[in-house]
């Protein structure tokens, strides 16, 4: 049998280690952090900022601001689990407890900064399928739940979402984030649920007016022929892999949206700019 001596030696070991651990959560909040931002910026740079900086000077001062004057829409943190940041909080400051507090979340320190010509629906579709392919498989809220979440998501970008699917979303994602298993599965619904938040009326132009505001859901562009600026020279129609597009020489021509398959070949060959691509 262990004496006395040995279970207080123990007990004074842990009280250390404690204290040690509160002294690194302490340090890990008032730091600097090694921040990489990237994506719709000027420079491509992995700061080392002082904890705390806000996003705006962080997305300005590291990144050079957004390129061609275009508008900031969000900043995605924390790597494919991580939640979107909108405009209105782009003054959040960057450090674990803010982010957690807004849905998001530190990871290793990634910021993706987006302008305005960024879908959101097609950004939490494009992170889920990550999320999808990196799934173990293990449990099945996040084997089955995450797959029928890209498919809601697919649904929705391809123009067939109906109104009740966003709350089919929204109660699928707290389902898996209260019953999966390790990290991956419980951070997975980080960008469906931040961007469903914060960006519900592009999910709403997407379900009811079958649009796509950013312009880059495929199946809800619609292209139209400008019978002003068309010249009838039938280049459009003769480079129209589906026929779709009708119309004699020198007379404006008119496109069938029915059989427009959105590919763009008719845009790449008119010389006129009578092509136009309709949100």
């Amino acid at each position: 049998m262990k004496g006395k001596g040995f279970f207080t030696a123990v007990l004074r070991h842990r009280r250390r280690v404690l204290a040690g651990y509160a002294v690194a959560a302490v340090l890990c909040a008032v730091l600097s952090l090694l921040v990489s931002v990237n994506y719709d910026i000027n420079d491509y740079l992995p700061p080392e900022s002082p904890s705390t900086i806000a996003i705006d000077v962080m997305e300005e001062a590291f990144g050079g601001g957004i390129p061609n004057g275009k508008k900031f829409k969000a900043a995605q943190t924390g790597g494919p689990s991580g939640g979107c940041i909108p405009a209105s909080l782009i003054d959040t400051p960057v450090d674990y407890d803010n982010l957690t507090a807004i849905g998001c979340m530190m990871g290793s320190g990634g910021m993706i900064v987006m302008d305005e010509d960024n879908c959101m629906v097609d950004i939490a579709k494009f992170y889920l399928e990550f999320i999808v392919d990196e799934s173990c498989g293990k449990c099945s809220p996040c084997r089955i739940g995450t797959k029928r979440l890209l498919g809601l998501l697919t649904k929705i970008t391809e123009g067939n979402g109906e109104p009740e699917d966003l709350d089919t979303i929204e109660e699928l994602c707290n389902h898996i984030k209260q019953s999966a298993l390790c990290g991956l599965g419980q951070t997975a619904p980080n960008p469906v649920l931040s961007t469903l938040h914060h960006f519900r009326d592009e999910y709403i132009a997407h379900v009811v007016e079958k649009r796509c505001p950013a312009g880059v859901c495929k199946n809800l562009l619609r292209y139209t022929i400008d019978p002003a600026k068309c010249k009838g020279c039938t280049l459009c129609a003769r480079n129209c892999p589906n026929n779709a597009i009708s119309g004699t020489v020198r007379n404006p021509h008119v496109i069938d949206q029915d059989k427009c398959i959105k590919c763009g070949a008719c845009e790449s060959a008119c010389a006129f700019g009578a092509i136009h691509i309709e949100a």
